[in-house]
């Protein structure tokens, strides 16, 4: 019994010390997202930052690409220890398991969430020239015209696909999805007329935007933000209430991280989220951060995973 304890104990304080001296070796994030997309930038300033804190380099490694399969697959074996993270947004959570069924992969059965980053809202943006002035007038058109009034996305099961799904529930009206590889062209074709709508963030609209050749009819937020403070929310616009169609990003571990350290982790990027050049730029995007522990980010990935199995049941969405 003796033996026991002591070998418990001291598997305990190896456990601790690991924490205490994390990190004693760089650390390296590897990233779903492509390189100068909102996400990285976001990434690399908070990366920057926590090897300040931690005296360590942290490396960003760009993995895109394959429904976030790529990054996952090169993260998933490597060690639990701290020293491998990936950052993965709340799609690939919550989203991967029914686009991919026939791989069944549910991503936080491998993954152990860490930290939260970032959430962002999403904005109706039509083009300038559109007559339509908010959300009434686009039920109204979608209703009229079933199935003619088109909304672009930048991938089949993408927030902006499956937030216009949401859309289309909620208000009882039929639209055709078109997907765009490249996000400029997304807002390129909005801009232009030849698609009717599309969700959008500040950051990936803000050329067009700022170009005077978008503008945003509504947030599908529960208010509206201080950054488009004369923007209206979807309901306040005509529209179905309680849309909410935002994203959050996170950062997460193969499975197994130890306790204690995964705590370190989530509260150096809480101290990180706090720094004012970090605010700063959050502040620019209307990115809120998130003071969420591992346990909560399961709770919300699991509301967001309900919500969009149905989704995908309905128009039997697939990426395979």
């Amino acid at each position: 019994m003796t033996k026991r304890f002591f070998m418990i104990l001291a598997c305990v304080l190896a456990i601790s010390a690991q924490a205490q001296n994390f990190p004693n070796k760089p650390v390296t994030i590897t990233t779903a997202f492509a390189a100068g997309s909102g996400p990285d930038a976001v990434l690399r300033q908070v990366s920057d930052k926590l090897s300040k804190l931690w005296n360590q380099p942290v490396l960003v490694n760009n993995k895109p690409g394959g429904g976030g399969f790529i990054a996952m697959d090169s993260v998933q074996r490597l060690p639990a220890d701290g020293y491998n993270l990936l950052q993965l947004d709340s799609e690939h959570l919550a989203a991967v398991p029914h686009l991919y069924k026939s791989k069944n992969f549910v991503t936080l059965n491998t993954f152990d969430p860490v930290a939260t980053l970032f959430r962002t809202p999403f904005f109706i943006a039509v083009s300038t020239e559109s007559k339509i002035q908010n959300v009434k007038d686009l039920v109204v058109e979608s209703k009229a015209n079933p199935g003619k009034v088109s909304f672009g996305s930048w991938g089949i099961g993408s927030p902006g696909h499956l937030g216009g799904e949401e859309l289309e529930l909620s208000s009882d009206i039929d639209m055709t999805h078109v997907a765009y590889r490249e996000v400029s062209q997304l807002y390129t074709s909005v801009a232009s007329g030849d698609i009717r709508w599309a969700f959008a963030s500040i950051p990936s609209s803000a050329g067009v935007y700022k170009a005077g050749k978008i503008r945003y009819i509504a947030i599908a937020a529960p208010k509206r933000v201080p950054q488009m403070p004369d923007v209206p929310t979807v309901a306040e616009a005509g529209g179905p209430k309680g849309l909410d169609v935002n994203s959050f990003v996170v950062l997460v571990s193969p499975k197994g991280l130890p306790a204690d350290v995964s705590a370190r982790i989530n509260a150096d990027v809480q101290k990180v989220l706090a720094d004012p050049e970090v605010k700063a730029r959050y502040n620019t995007f209307a990115f809120e951060a998130l003071n969420w522990s591992p346990d909560e980010i399961r709770k919300q990935a699991d509301i967001k995973n309900k919500t969009y199995g149905k989704l995908v049941a309905r128009k039997n969405i697939s990426l395979e």
